[in-house]
């Protein structure tokens, strides 16, 4: 299984770009090889055109800055440099295969409401998505909640959990789960699966009209899984 995670920078380019960029993401994701992907920073109105252009199903959460969405859409969508985070906000999985569940987890309301995504795919495979809080102590009690929840959620099941968590040393605080595969702040763990080769680091370079950007100012990330054997599980650093 091929295991991707990308903060999406609300749909916006380094350097600016100036517009929607919508469609430039929906290739890039459609191209790229993945089974599951986990998304954060997504305008929420992308959710559905992301996945039809993969090819995939999808299942949304609303993160913060959202009320109002309807006018923050429209200033968002002409005008997404200038309004930045303030266009709404939401986490995204996608995957090229049945969605059999999803549910949201509301981690936290103040100061800033954080929402992780928990599904279970057709498969038996459980992943959870998050953004964490950008402070560390709330961070890392955040992790620590939704490993705990997760973990219950997935039961028996292999799990898999990322995202971009807002740390650069994460601590999972279970020994079920291990870390395979980390770039700055996104990280990607799993309970019953072990990694295969290295991690990658996608190309995530467009040509526009007004010149070469790179979308998002988070590089995605990409790990291949598979289930873990019996001794010691082989994970990142």
């Amino acid at each position: 299984m091929l295991a991707l995670t990308w903060n999406l920078f609300h749909g916006r380019s380094v350097p600016p770009a100036g517009h929607e960029l919508i469609e430039r993401f929906a290739a890039s994701i459609a191209s790229w090889k993945w089974d599951v992907a986990l998304l954060q920073e997504v305008p929420p109105w992308w959710a559905q055109p992301l996945a039809d252009a993969a090819g995939a199903e999808q299942g949304c959460a609303l993160t913060s800055r959202n009320s109002l969405l309807a006018l923050r859409r429209v200033v968002a969508r002409r005008r997404p440099d200038l309004i930045k985070s303030n266009g709404g906000g939401s986490n995204v999985i996608l995957a090229r295969s049945a969605i059999a569940e999803h549910r949201s987890l509301r981690l936290r309301v103040h100061p800033e409401r954080r929402v992780a995504q928990l599904v279970r795919l057709a498969g038996g495979t459980c992943v959870a998505n998050f953004h964490g809080s950008t402070r560390v102590a709330l961070a890392e009690e955040e992790l620590a909640r939704l490993c705990a929840q997760a973990l219950a959620f997935a039961g028996s099941s292999p799990l898999i959990l990322g995202g971009d968590l807002n740390l650069r040393r994460p601590a999972a605080r279970d020994p079920q789960l291990v870390l395979l595969g980390s770039r700055d702040v996104d990280h990607l763990f799993a309970r019953g699966m072990e990694r295969v080769g290295e991690p990658a680091l996608l190309d995530r370079d467009v040509a526009l009209a007004c010149g070469a950007v790179e979308l998002s100012d988070h590089p995605p990330l990409r790990i291949e899984l598979r289930a873990r054997e019996s001794g010691v599980p082989r994970g990142g650093s």
